[in-house]
């Protein structure tokens, strides 16, 4: 069969080098249907096809833009197309594609634009497809925005037309292959020893927490370490919109949102999981991120027996999160007096793990946050670890120091009960260091 385009690259133009690259994916792409190959096998087998296919046609190329061409397409049919490479990179943190032509990446906490682009925005909505299909997902002009994730975990949201305007936007939160350890969030500066040691005691004290921050600012990260502290026999339970926690445990029961089906039924929501999760005899229910009603059903989970639960939610400091707990139990449709909202919350849950990405880029844990109680109508808090930024360094690094604010939890019974004796020179302020 005769390609259609000109033999003779000197007059082949960039449009006619992107016609003939989507010939050999069409070619290559109908002599991969109905065949059932290993992911190792198939990759060979499209080599070999692409060799034939390019000798039938008869344009020569030069090698370095027939190896280019060659590779671009192996991605498209066996990756995610020119997003691939940035993929495969283990500094990319996190891919954003705002339309065809316009590919941003994080690199090492840096935002910057990739020279990468797709050729149009069809281009951009056969990658989606590409992502979300496996997982029986679906997004169209009815269903324009859709969460999913790629097969090592990584998280995923796309948006279309007509809710995005300037073309198909992928955003992508890369999966860290090697989980972190609270020792290297210590040497990164993300949190001291002191702090990693307090946090790990209430985790083991089955502490209800909290785990507030920004979008990006290592939340889920968090989440992943406080849950490797939780002992081997105890029974958990993960809730997620799409699953990418990573816990080592055996006994692990991990439960991931439905959307709905074409006919706007057989959606299963977070609230639905938490729910359910109630009659599965969890020892622990940890929950990916609240974001509406299901707070309410995590709350009266965590004051009616279920203690030792986690999870994550968006604000900027711990009395914010409040706030956005108290917001999240209004949006559950229940009728609640305020103050019978705010006593849910001081009640259920202990303490509040603020996670903040800083403007030089870097990840700290600011503050940690304990949840004391009522008085008034107004929910106590109290700073038991604070970040205090001291100045901003060349290159705009920031400069601070992660401390203790002297104050020792009023959990400390809890603490000692469950084994979890901590030294008192944990909580000690620094000399001058101003107390409250």
């Amino acid at each position: 069969m005769a390609t259609p385009i000109a033999s003779n690259f000197t007059k082949l133009t960039s449009e006619d080098l992107l016609k003939f690259k989507r010939y050999l994916i069409e070619n290559v792409g109908r002599s991969l249907e109905g065949q059932e190959l290993l992911l190792g096998d198939r990759a060979e087998f499209m080599k070999q096809r692409l060799d034939e296919v390019y000798a039938q046609v008869k344009v020569n190329l030069p090698e370095d833009i027939r190896q280019q061409i060659f590779h671009d397409i192996l991605d498209e049919l066996n990756g995610f197309g020119p997003i691939q490479p940035l993929l495969d990179d283990p500094d990319v943190s996190e891919v954003m594609v705002n339309g065809p032509k316009k590919v941003f990446i994080e690199k090492n906490g840096k935002l910057t634009k990739s020279p990468i682009t797709f050729d149009d925005d069809n281009h951009v909505l056969r990658i989606i497809d590409r992502i979300i299909l496996p997982l029986g997902r679906r997004v169209d002009a009815d269903s324009p925005t859709v969460d999913a994730r790629l097969p090592d975990g990584s998280r995923v949201n796309a948006v279309i037309a007509p809710v995005s305007i300037d073309g198909p936007s992928i955003t992508i939160r890369k999966f860290k292959k090697d989980k972190l350890s609270i020792e290297q969030l210590v040497k990164f500066g993300s949190l001291t020893a002191n702090m990693g040691e307090f946090i790990k005691a209430c985790v083991l004290a089955h502490l209800n927490i909290v785990i507030s921050g920004g979008t990006g600012s290592g939340k889920t990260t968090l989440l992943n370490v406080l849950s490797s502290f939780i002992p081997e026999h105890e029974r958990i339970v993960t809730i997620e919109d799409a699953a990418e926690l990573q816990l080592q445990q055996d006994h692990v029961l991990r439960m991931e949102t439905k959307v709905p089906n074409i006919d706007g039924k057989g959606a299963v929501t977070i609230r639905d999981l938490v729910k359910n999760s109630l009659r599965m005899r969890p020892d622990r229910i940890i929950v990916g991120e609240c974001r509406g009603g299901e707070a309410l059903d995590m709350l009266q989970a965590m004051n009616t027996g279920h203690d030792g639960s986690l999870t994550t939610l968006h604000a900027n400091t711990p009395r914010d999160a409040l706030s956005r707990l108290e917001t999240m139990v209004l949006m559950s449709g229940m009728d609640l007096p305020l103050k019978v909202v705010r006593q849910q919350v001081s009640s259920a849950v202990d303490l509040i793990i603020q996670q903040s990405r800083l403007k030089d880029g870097s990840r700290k844990v600011t503050a940690i946050t304990e949840v004391v109680g009522m008085e008034g109508e107004t929910v106590v808090l109290t700073d038991i670890f604070k970040f205090e930024q001291t100045a901003v360094g060349e290159g705009g690094k920031i400069l601070g120091e992660l401390k203790p604010t002297g104050i020792r939890p009023i959990f400390s019974p809890r603490l000692e009960a469950a084994g979890q004796k901590l030294g008192a020179e944990l909580f000690m302020a620094p000399i001058g260091h101003l107390k409250r």
